[in-house]
């Protein structure tokens, strides 16, 4: 199998990073960069030693995949671009600011045999793949999901931009239909919301209490699960998993026994 010609639209914080870490992907033939800010995407063109387009159009061009790592309002209309041109495709989560234009890409893509990947790196995390082969029924879910305000992402609510990752994580370890949400948030820097808590109740009785904000003193992004055997605690940031059991109390005088993931 060759090499995938990849280029991506948008070089701004999380672009750049892409663009970097393409630059050194063997089986990546990364092509270039296309940004509406054309000094900044001859910037990172000139760092990464690939060429910097002057439309979208000739990006396609040249190209069999792209990263699509703009302001979430615009994925939509990007996405469906590239795919009708027979893009593959690769869009920084969200994968847009509504279920409708999320719905549409999907369509598209399998309309198209195409591939849209959307980038929950979240699934990724060595501390939550850690636990891939251990049983995982939860009872009680509690998320944290805490930065520090940085004016990026704020085009769309903390729920999307931050939330939007323990929610993905949540609904693949719960095997159950939601049966319940409540929620409520505030805009307190943002015109958006940047505080938000959801509560949200399965129909197997297990129940998720999701947190996040932006606008925090520290950066925090831990996750405990709660079963009939165990506490597991998640540390993303750390990439560290702690899973504490029940051990007979005659062989130890502790009540907890961790086993530490990394």
């Amino acid at each position: 199998m060759g090499k995938v010609d990849i280029g991506v639209i948008g070089v701004g914080y999380l672009g750049s990073i892409h663009a970097r870490i393409l630059s050194k992907i063997s089986s990546a033939n990364f092509v270039g960069v296309y940004d509406i800010n054309e000094q900044r995407a001859k910037q990172v063109a000139n760092e990464t030693g690939v060429k910097s387009f002057a439309t979208l159009d000739e990006l396609l061009d040249n190209v069999k995949a792209v990263v699509i790592a703009t302001p979430t309002t615009t994925h939509r209309e990007i996405a469906l671009y590239c795919l009708m041109r027979g893009i593959h495709t690769f869009i920084e989560k969200p994968i847009t600011d509504d279920v409708a234009g999320a719905d549409e890409i999907i369509k598209v893509a399998r309309e198209k045999n195409l591939k849209v990947q959307v980038g929950h790196v979240e699934r990724f995390n060595p501390a939550l793949l850690s636990l891939a082969d251990y049983k995982i029924s939860p009872v009680f879910i509690e998320t944290h999901r805490l930065a520090q305000f940085k004016p990026r992402g704020t085009d769309v609510a903390v729920i999307l931009d931050l939330m939007i990752h323990d929610i993905d994580i949540i609904l693949n370890l719960v095997k159950s239909e939601i049966e319940e949400i409540k929620a409520s948030g505030v805009a307190v820097i943002s015109d958006s919301i940047d505080i938000a808590n959801a509560r949200i109740q399965f129909k197997n009785g297990c129940v998720a209490n999701v947190t996040a904000s932006r606008i925090s003193r520290k950066n925090e992004r831990k996750m405990r699960i709660f079963q009939r055997d165990a506490y597991i605690s998640i540390n993303f940031l750390q990439g560290v998993a702690e899973i504490f059991r029940l051990i007979d109390e005659e062989n130890s005088d502790e009540n907890l026994k961790p086993t530490i993931l990394l």
